[in-house]
């Protein structure tokens, strides 16, 4: 059962966060089977914030994962919950001295930025199969970041260029991470 989920993660980062590069560091990590992915079945927030210091404590002492994805499969699929989970974590990892050692990234199947319309294609840059949390090594993305040209932009060439590609086609391309 949580094969599926993974499957499905795997596929919507090869085909959407790297074959789009919208994270251009994405690929190297893959390549590199840097990527801890686990599934969350727990639908309760303190069960959830828990396994989140959890998977810190593993990226503490396995240096071979550099970076970790968190797939909630029961849970936050409301997008305002999610957020406020998001939220809660954040401050977790705050009070748990984790600040500046581990970055959070934000994905959801509904995510909209604020100020966005939902239909707005730029959203696919954090629309993922499912709710999930993405856990980094700060050391790393300030390493990959020193070394990358006009970091700043990638942003605005991601908005660019999946408003280029449009919103049908984001829709299309994560509709077939489920199959």
């Amino acid at each position: 059962m949580t094969t599926n989920y993974i499957v499905a993660t795997q596929t919507w980062l090869a085909n959407v966060v790297i074959a789009r590069n919208i994270c251009p560091f994405a690929e190297q990590v893959w390549k590199n089977d840097g990527i801890r992915f686990t599934v969350e079945t727990a639908t309760e927030i303190e069960a959830s914030l828990l396994n989140l210091i959890i998977e810190c404590e593993r990226l503490d002492s396995d240096e071979s994962i550099e970076t970790t994805l968190l797939i909630y499969a029961n849970a936050f699929a409301d997008f305002d919950e999610y957020l406020d989970f998001v939220s809660l974590a954040q401050g977790l990892l705050e009070a748990q001295n984790y600040e500046g050692v581990y970055q959070l990234a934000s994905f959801h199947p509904n995510y909209c930025f604020e100020g966005a319309t939902e239909d707005d294609a730029a959203n696919y840059t954090n629309r993922s199969p499912y709710p999930m949390l993405h856990l980094l090594r700060e050391s790393s993305l300030e390493n990959a970041l020193r070394n990358y040209p006009n970091p700043e932009m990638i942003p605005a060439n991601n908005i660019q260029l999946l408003r280029q590609l449009g919103l049908e086609k984001m829709q299309t391309t994560l509709e077939a991470c489920y199959e």
